[in-house]
């Protein structure tokens, strides 16, 4: 089966693939110092739970990463523990979507992945909603052309900034808040997060589909894509794997097959 690994600045999501179908997946913190043989403990660890054999499950493996050390070192652990030689998504790779952007290299792997798989999934014109360190809005046209976007800082990012410059503010979990209008600090926080970023969300779509002159499909993909949904019609699809089956896209779109 197809290791898809998608590499971000605040977390790290892997999963196993077979022909579309996440089989099994797994997230963790991205920490940036980890080494090769590190990313392979926590990797082994986690097919062992299944009593799975990394080396006969694992037949190949696709990376989307926007953390180049860590790139290389998920080619390492590749090269050293599976044998195997992974496939990096990155500039010049073969995606079938046209880039419409004045410099298309400097868009980050993720976002091109997530929107290569929504336009297969759903069709264009649509607007990708990425819910992580930042959040991202990838705007693909009816024709299938990536356009490109907005970044937003994300949630959790907001969150940290607003906490540390706030002497009486302390860090919580964002979570569902009981009601708009929060009773103690913690609610109020709790609120202005979701609904804010719910607000967000409206905003900035009603903005593309102005310049757009034609009303997208809106999917929401990340971590805490399912909480913010809830709280906004604008939103109409949550896709937990697009990244992932993003990644086994392209892998499948390349002329010469790798490992």
């Amino acid at each position: 089966m197809l290791l898809a690994v998608d590499v971000g600045n605040t977390q790290t999501v892997a999963g196993l693939m077979d022909d579309g179908r996440v089989v099994n997946h797994w997230r963790v913190a991205t920490v940036r110092h980890r080494t090769a043989d590190e990313l392979a403990g926590l990797l082994y660890g986690f097919l062992r739970l299944e009593d799975w054999n990394p080396r006969e499950v694992v037949t190949e493996v696709a990376i989307a990463s926007v953390v180049p050390r860590l790139t290389s070192q998920w080619q390492l652990m590749c090269e050293k523990h599976l044998h195997l030689n992974a496939f990096v998504i990155g500039p010049g790779t073969r995606t079938g979507m046209r880039i419409l952007m004045k410099n298309p290299t400097e868009v980050g792997a993720d976002r091109i992945v997530n929107a290569v798989a929504a336009f297969d999934a759903y069709g264009g014109p649509c607007v990708v909603v990425d819910f992580g360190t930042a959040t991202t809005f990838d705007v693909i046209s009816a024709d299938g052309d990536y356009l490109g976007g907005v970044i937003a800082p994300g949630i959790e990012v907001s969150m940290e900034a607003l906490t540390t410059r706030a002497a009486k503010l302390v860090k919580i979990d964002v979570v569902e808040p009981p009601a708009v209008i929060g009773k103690s600090t913690v609610e109020g926080l709790q609120s202005g997060m979701v609904y804010g970023f719910a607000g967000q969300v409206e905003g900035i779509v009603h903005a593309i589909t102005g310049e757009l002159g034609e009303t997208p499909r809106v999917v929401a993909t990340g971590g805490l894509a399912e909480l913010i949904a809830r709280h906004t019609e604008i939103i109409e699809t949550t896709d937990p794997f697009l990244t992932l089956r993003g990644i086994e896209m392209i892998l499948r779109r390349q002329d010469v097959r790798h490992g």
